[in-house]
């Protein structure tokens, strides 16, 4: 039997999706797809690695099954759940809860989606899913490489953010986005890079294939870099904890929550990590995002005695107790500079940044321009690249990539390089693309400034290396088009020329009218 390709994979597995048609939301359907291919994944991988373990040490399969490195408890095995004909959905809850019971790594991983509800799943729609899973086998033999599920999985991601329209921005960012990103700050071998915002895990993913290709980049089969994320949605972070062990990342720190008012990772002292590349694309604009604020407004009485609720004054109500707002509280209404400032405070003196920010964060005024000022004072952003509009699924306004930086080489300090690549991009349908010709142009403009790169000419028109001191004429405004004079010059009118030209017209059209008079003339006109 021909072992199982990326296409013929992709196109089975977006196949389930039509099954579920007509029964739940479109936008729900990655929950539980994703949970079935992850549970007949690990069954097939832990009946392969039984039979491993038997043949080498010729012991039996009880004692076998003991040895792997996943447990599949009696009540998750493949086999026995296939065959299940009524209440397929609180077997397959069962089987979940045990799988997580017994590997504690995927606590909450596994029990995120429920099947059990019979108004949602019918029997018979869950009895066409089970059978259609067990077309193929995802044992590791029966793969064409060990990559393609992983692949499969990032697939898969992709078409149900197109699905799902602006839903699909909750969990997914554009690939071409998150490699330009990457490409920008280069994470290295031995790096710890961390995603605040991490939704399905694909910048972490994305980073580590980076690393992977550099000298040393990999150990063995393992890839020689660390990973760390937060993720406030439990149905997001479930399916990147999914993605993490799909692409071979077991050892991911994928933790759930709200990265802003509890951040997860810290050392033993209880201070925030720090890690080497931090990158992100935060919800863009995020409102009331001081969540013990929120909760705890205070209610007054209006002139008819009805309740209403008092907005809270962030500059007085947030209190972070890492202090990672140096540089100014956001406004309630938009998280962007919050983000940023988290990453700043959890990144190494050595590290670089990057993050996608909304192009706002670059002229607002009010207390994001006094952060802005402080940020561009304080010498810590590094570049500015404006990306086209309608990128993301969840808005069409266009976006920018903030690349931070704590410690300059001497040539770009007091200095930020800034890139206009609004106009370069490939059209599409619903959502416009970048490319690969795309993000090499950004890539090697920002490098030819960054690590001084001379091979590639960079136009005026694209990218700038600017001073601060015309940021600061400008009130600190980073509005790119204040720096990036993208118009077209006029060709220059001589005007002599212009009127030498008319005469010659003039004199053909009067010799024109003469030969047409003749011609009427002529017929006895």
């Amino acid at each position: 039997m021909p072992k199982l390709d990326l296409s013929t994979l992709e196109s089975w597995l977006w196949d389930s999706a039509n099954i579920l048609r007509g029964s739940i939301d479109s936008s729900d359907f990655k929950n539980y797809i994703f949970g079935l291919l992850f549970l007949k994944r690990t069954n097939d991988v832990f009946e392969e690695e039984v039979q491993l373990i038997m043949e080498r040490d010729g012991i039996s399969r009880k004692e076998a099954e003991e040895e792997t490195y996943f447990k599949v408890p009696a009540e998750a095995r493949w086999e026995s759940i296939k065959k299940i004909t009524e209440n397929i959905g609180i077997a397959l809850d069962k089987a979940f809860a045990a799988i997580e019971r017994d590997n504690t790594s995927l606590e909450g991983v596994m029990t995120a989606t429920k099947f059990g509800d019979k108004d949602k799943l019918s029997d018979a729609v869950l009895q066409r899913l089970l059978r259609h899973f067990n077309q193929y086998s995802l044992k590791n033999s029966d793969l064409y490489t060990p990559d393609i599920l992983g692949d499969a999985y990032e697939y898969l991601i992709k078409q149900f953010a197109d699905d799902s329209g602006k839903k699909g921005g909750e969990f997914y960012s554009p690939r071409g986005v998150v490699t330009t990103i990457v490409r920008l700050i280069k994470p290295q071998p031995k790096h710890k890079v961390y995603d605040p915002t991490c939704g399905s895990g694909g910048m972490l993913i994305e980073s580590a294939k980076y690393v992977a290709e550099q000298p040393g980049g990999r150990e063995g089969n393992n890839i020689n870099v660390s990973l760390y994320g937060q993720e406030k949605n439990i149905g997001t972070w479930a399916i990147g904890k999914m993605n993490m062990i799909l692409h071979n990342h077991l050892d991911a720190s994928l933790e759930k929550g709200d990265t802003l008012v509890y951040p997860k990772h810290k050392n033993d002292k209880g201070e925030l990590m720090l890690f080497d590349r931090v990158i992100a694309n935060p919800p863009f604009s995020q409102d009331a995002w001081w969540t013990p604020a929120e909760i705890g407004q205070d209610q007054n009485l209006d002139r008819n005695g009805k309740e209403k609720k008092v907005t809270p004054n962030y500059n007085k109500v947030v209190v972070d107790t890492f202090g990672r707002f140096q540089y100014g509280i956001p406004p309630r209404g938009y998280a962007d500079l919050a983000f940023l400032q988290h990453m700043i405070a959890v990144l190494k003196q050595d590290g670089k940044a990057g993050v996608v920010l909304p192009h706002g964060t670059l002229f607002r005024s009010g207390s994001e321009g006094a952060i802005r000022e402080k940020l561009l004072q304080a010498d810590l952003i590094e570049g500015i690249i404006g990306l086209p509009p309608a990128l993301f699924y969840n808005t069409g306004i266009p976006a920018s990539i903030w690349v931070i930086s704590k410690s300059k080489p001497k040539h770009l300090r007091n200095k930020v390089i800034i890139i206009d690549a609004s106009g370069d991009y490939k059209e599409g349908k619903n959502q416009n693309e970048l490319l690969e010709p795309h993000i090499k142009k950004i890539v090697e403009a920002y490098d030819h400034f960054a690590l001084q790169i001379k091979q590639t000419e960079v136009s005026e028109k694209f990218a700038r290396l600017v001073d601060r001191e015309e940021i600061a004429s400008n009130d600190y405004n980073l509005n790119i088009s204040r720096y990036i004079d993208t118009s077209e010059e006029e060709p220059e009118i001589n005007l002599h020329e212009v009127k030498l030209e008319l005469e010659k017209l003039e004199a053909k059209e009067k010799e024109i009218d003469a030969r047409l008079v003749n011609f009427l003339k002529e017929l006895g006109i």
